[in-house]
């Protein structure tokens, strides 16, 4: 495998038609992974053809190319990106861009079963922060959530991405009768090892995850609770995310809140996403938006893709259609290890 190491001279900035910059872009790298958790895969969760996945050279290509068009932010997710062959290549390649002072960041989301043998290397390929997806504490209700998942494996990992020096935030979707009872104890945990927390409202994307009146927590409804115990104090760093975050007095950590049922934030978004297959998502609440694969292998030409995207980003949404009165409603079925966290 060979990746380019070429850095394409600056283009026209993304902006769409409600003036907001594109500076954030998240790529999918793959669409496997080997946990089948409850609110994304479900049991039986329908495969890509490898033949339909982007290679690791063409993700190369349209990350450069939404470089140029102004992003200054990458995030590597799948699926479990771990679990792509090649992913640390990848990553030190795209990371010529930081080197060049085009990127600021590339960044990973991953479950953290896979980080033990891959987490040195992650971080000599220039990743300097990855967010762990981490619902409970307890082995029995992480096995259930993740479908076999083994809790061990993940502290494993976090403890070897501390090592090398990682910073590190925990990611839980907060899911009534399954984690809302035991936040307080996850975000102890963190703060007391030096990472952040964001909770996050389950959305209706994915045929296994249409009704999520079940398990609809409002996270207004959470933080009531843990301002019962905890002096909350709200921060305007937002770390380019959805997240609002509040520091935790007692325990000097952050604390965020991803809100997309209940408070959207949709009026400064930044971010657009590229599918496992190439497909251009300029919306995780939309199922609008652009096949970019036949003419990324039809084409050499960087300019005609430049030229798609910016006309893809142009209709981006002025925002998604979830509803917090009906949380079964509003959904989409798109597949969310498929299109990516």
């Amino acid at each position: 495998m060979t990746l380019s190491s070429s850095v394409s001279a600056p283009a026209t900035p993304y902006v769409d038609a409600f003036e907001r910059r594109i500076d954030y872009l998240r790529v999918s790298v793959t669409d496997r992974c080997n946990y089948r958790c409850a609110y994304c895969m479900g049991e039986a969760p329908v495969f890509l053809p490898k033949r339909e996945l982007l290679t690791l050279e063409e993700i190369d290509r349209l990350a450069s190319i939404f470089v140029t068009g102004g992003v200054r932010r990458l995030r590597l997710t799948g699926g479990e990106p771990l679990a792509r062959r090649g992913l640390v290549d990848l990553a030190k390649s795209l990371s010529r861009h930081i080197a060049a002072g085009a990127l600021d960041e590339i960044t990973l989301t991953t479950n953290g079963s896979l980080l033990v043998p891959h987490a040195a290397a992650l971080f000599d390929a220039g990743v300097r922060r990855i967010n762990v997806s981490l619902d409970t504490l307890d082995p029995e209700v992480f096995a259930r959530v993740t479908g076999g998942g083994r809790l061990a494996d993940v502290l494993r990992g976090l403890d070897a991405a501390r090592a090398v020096g990682f910073g590190i935030r925990l990611n839980a979707v907060v899911m009534a009768g399954v984690n809302a009872e035991t936040i307080e104890d996850l975000v102890l945990f963190a703060h007391r090892r030096d990472m952040s927390v964001a909770l996050i409202e389950t959305m209706p994307i994915g045929r296994s995850n249409r009704d999520t009146s079940r398990r609809y927590v409002p996270l207004a409804h959470v933080r009531e609770a843990l301002a019962r115990r905890w002096t909350l104090v709200d921060l305007p760093d937002r770390s380019h995310g959805p997240a609002r975050y509040v520091r935790v007095e007692e325990t000097g950590g952050r604390l965020g809140f991803i809100t997309p049922m209940s408070h959207g934030f949709c009026r400064d978004c930044n971010r657009v996403r590229i599918a496992a297959d190439g497909r251009l998502a300029t919306c995780l609440g939309r199922s609008d938006g652009v096949d970019l694969k036949p003419l990324l292998r039809s084409t050499e030409s960087d300019e005609a893709l430049r030229e798609a995207i910016a006309a893809a980003i142009a209709r981006k949404p002025q925002g998604h259609v979830f509803d917090a009165s009906r949380p079964d409603l509003g959904g989409i079925d798109r597949a969310m290890w498929s299109t990516g966290g």
